[in-house]
């Protein structure tokens, strides 16, 4: 983080004012339903124009609280910051129980989520453009960075939520301040840091399909105004919402073990030392997809009884892992000088995953289908280093500026098995092959960015990043495929390969900001996004394979309106934008003039992405807050290129971009019932909606997945005297299905079973001391 000293946002007294709550239908029957089983019950009635003027201006107001990001890599305020910022509250992600960054394509619109078997694979979509690709030699096109420090796979952003203070998700290119591959944005993970008084808080939570959680936490001084630390530890269980006929069993579940801990040491009143450390570890069992449609009749026996549909949740395969390890420390110092603020990062991360997918879905081999799988394992390091200066008065120029440097290594190493039936000779066989691979890239970076107050009410922004990258790879494959066969069984005869290239690049920032009024502010930016080259390092790869894919870039114009009414009750940003991208990588399958199915990283062209967002709060009394965000989001393929070894590459421009519904909502309200001795009921619900989304970028028409809508509730009981909640939750209440990927392979049409789709029940207990 930018500042490791303790900042207190101002926050508004939120008493006094209070509004009846005869309106609602909901609480009216909560109210009658608690006064006859003996409880009294607060109700205050609406009063219009009652006391003297001075007497209204000493009561305190009612209003929506201060929100402090760093998306300017300084604290300020979430209304006077010139960019388009979505927050996530790390405890209303604590009270709703969501604890993974895959749960905020729920609470965000303009985030969606590319979900596979296995967290490798996965990654992160912001106004519809991120990284479709496997290939430890591209970055994602979508920045995570925790407390700082920029993650270099898209894989470990998938990692579980710890002691989280808050989630920033900025939107469009942000590479002048965030590092070169934001191309689409960042999502900025902000964790607690350690408190002076002695606190602590366990929270518990169970559902009726078999999923548990438990985090512990704790914080203090270990030296009163010197040394002060904080530790957090998580446990859960999940066994699964899919059936396994083979092992008998429930998958696409997990088991997850984390630790998080931050020091905060302060020598003197001008300098502040910060140590963080985190390990989570995770092992899943989530198939490579359910079937939904095989037109091969033998294939549907040779896995029955497992039986094809929309919503199928079973398979039959031998089973399937994940075995995902995330652990990282880092060291932060940060000193005060009488103006300015130098801060310095130095951060280890290390990612290692171990996958063993099975790729036909099958229990075993047979005379006509092969049984092949793989061993993937990662081992991804990296080290960085950031130097920054940050102003700290207003003057006539606010600015921070610094250097970068990052070190990433990748190794991979992949062994593939095929065991198949051999008409020739009439029984079975076995092809072999192993593969190791890797990346190792460099970054070193300058960059600042500043702000100009050319009046009280007008600023002119400018920012700019000089980028160099240096990368190389290697890949060497041993195979039993002989040299006159060039593949079977998805398995290439052998082949190494190796080479580097090295890049300048340029991102940037430049606007202009207008106070309209206090309370309403406007900005009209363009920004450069700059993403560096990348090399299609996977197992299978061929010569063809080695050219280097050159770096994508993206010219953004965003115009924005963040605005505060009511006296700071309703909070209402608006956001309009058009980004053009040139050689956006992706992967795409093609089809080789032997006939061959493969998957390559290529620079597909021209892409670009426009639409309108909207975030808005409403704080109607002090018991009642409504929520709605919404996004309108056109993402399209403007200008294909197909890629030269495929014999069938198909007309895509115009379609859309996958992974990008075209509209998403969420809205949600918060209901407060007060009752005696400092206890409330709390209501929440939450309904979350999105147009159809097309998975594959080739425009296969079975892998769309159509609209549809998730509505979750909740209601609690909580004790704001002595720290403590307990609520009843219901997910998904309409019991409605829904993929969170589809995508066709050699027998037919598979699914990924997300974790709701299906009704069910949790409870959640936490204390706070």
């Amino acid at each position: 983080m930018l500042l490791s000293r303790a900042f207190t946002p101002l926050k508004f007294t939120r008493q006094a004012i209070r509004f009846g709550l005869k309106y609602s239908l909901l609480s009216s029957s909560i109210l009658f339903c608690l006064q006859q089983h003996g409880y009294a019950v607060e109700q205050v009635d609406i009063v219009e124009n009652v006391g003297t003027e001075d007497e209204k201006n000493s009561q305190d107001v009612i209003q929506l609280d201060t929100v402090v990001v760093t998306a300017t890599r300084r604290e300020q305020s979430l209304q006077k910051v010139p960019v388009a910022v979505s927050i996530i509250n790390g405890k209303e992600l604590d009270e709703k129980q969501q604890n993974s960054l895959e749960a905020i394509v729920k609470e965000v619109p303009s985030v969606n989520f590319n979900a596979t078997s296995t967290n490798k694979d996965s990654s992160l979509f912001i106004r519809g453009i991120g990284t479709i690709s496997t290939s430890p030699g591209v970055e994602p096109s979508v920045s995570t960075v925790i407390d700082g420090v920029v993650l270099s796979r898209p894989g470990q952003a998938t990692l579980d939520l710890l002691d989280i203070e808050r989630v920033e998700v900025l939107r469009g290119p942000q590479g002048t301040l965030f590092g070169k591959n934001a191309t689409a944005g960042v999502v900025n993970i902000v964790t607690k840091n350690p408190t002076e008084k002695p606190s602590g808080y366990v929270d518990v939570y169970f559902t009726d399909d078999h999923e548990q959680r438990i985090k512990l936490g704790a914080s203090g001084a270990l030296v009163p105004g010197v040394l002060k630390a904080n530790v957090s530890a998580l446990l859960s269980n999940y066994d699964g919402n899919v059936y396994n006929y083979h092992t008998q069993q429930d998958v696409n579940g997990y088991r997850t073990q984390g630790i998080r801990s931050k020091f905060e040491y302060n020598p003197s009143d001008d300098l502040t030392l910060g140590l963080s450390l985190d390990y989570v570890h995770k092992e899943s069992t989530a198939p490579l997809g359910a079937l939904v449609s095989s037109a091969n009749v033998d294939y549907l026996q040779a896995i029955a009884p497992v039986v094809a549909g929309k919503e199928n949740r079973t398979v039959n395969s031998q089973p399937e892992t994940v075995d995902d390890t995330n652990q990282g420390i880092s060291f932060t110092a940060d000193w005060f000088l009488d103006r300015h603020q130098l801060s310095s990062i130095t951060a280890l991360r290390q990612w290692k995953n171990v996958q063993l997918p099975n790729y036909n879905y099958l229990p075993e081999a047979t005379t006509q289908f092969a049984l092949l799988h793989d061993r993937g394992e990662v081992n991804s390091k990296q080290f960085s280093q950031e130097l920054r200066i940050a102003s700290l008065e207003e003057g006539f120029i606010n600015y921070v500026a610094g250097i970068y440097f990052a070190k990433n290594d990748n190794d991979e190493k992949t062994q593939r098995y095929a065991h198949w039936y051999d008409t020739a000779i009439q029984t079975y066989a076995d092809d072999y092959a192993v593969a190791y691979f890797g990346t190792e890239s460099r970054n070193y970076a300058i960059f600042g960015e500043g702000t100009w107050n050319l009046s009280d009410r007008l600023r002119l922004i400018t920012g700019l990043r000089l980028t160099r990258d240096e990368l190389s790879f290697y890949h060497n494959r041993n195979s039993t495929i002989p040299s006159t066969l060039e593949s079977r069984n998805s398995i290439r005869n052998s082949v190494a390969n190796s080479g580097s290239t090295s890049e300048t690049g340029i991102s940037g920032r430049a606007g202009v900001q207008f106070d309209i009024s206090s309370d309403i502010n406007s900005y009209f930016t363009y920004s450069r996004g700059y993403k560096g080259p990348a090399y299609n390092v996977y197992f299978n790869m061929r010569n063809i394979d080695t050219p280097v894919i050159d770096p994508e870039t993206s010219n953004s114009f965003e115009l924005g309106l963040k605005s505060q009414w009511l006296n700071n009750r309703l909070r209402l940003n608006l956001a309009a934008f058009y980004t053009e991208y040139e050689n956006f990588q992706a992967n795409f399958r093609v089809i080789d003039s032997g006939g061959g199915i493969s998957t390559r990283l290529i620079n597909a062209g021209e892409v670009s992405t426009k639409g309108v967002e909207l975030d808005s709060s409403f704080q109607v009394n002090e018991n009642l807050r409504l929520n709605l965000a919404a996004a309108n989001i056109h993402a399209r393929i403007d200008n294909f290129r197909c890629p030269p070894a495929d014999s069938a590459c198909p007309n895509v421009n115009g379609k859309p971009l996958p992974n990008s519904p075209d509209w998403k909502l969420n809205a949600q309200i918060n209901q407060y019932v007060p009752i005696a001795n400092n206890r409330r009921i709390e209501l929440s619900s939450q309904y979350a909606w999105q147009s159809k989304t097309q998975f594959d970028i080739g425009q296969n028409a079975q892998t769309i997945q159509p609209s549809y809508g998730i509505w979750n509730a909740s209601i609690g009981l909580a004790d704001t005297a002595s720290d403590w909640r307990v609520a009843f939750l219901v997910r998904n209440i309409l019991d409605k299905s829904y993929n969170a990927r589809l995508a066709t392979a050699s027998y037919g049409l598979y699914r990924n079973v997300p974790r709701d789709d299906e009704r069910y029940f949790g409870l959640s207990f936490r204390k706070d001391f």
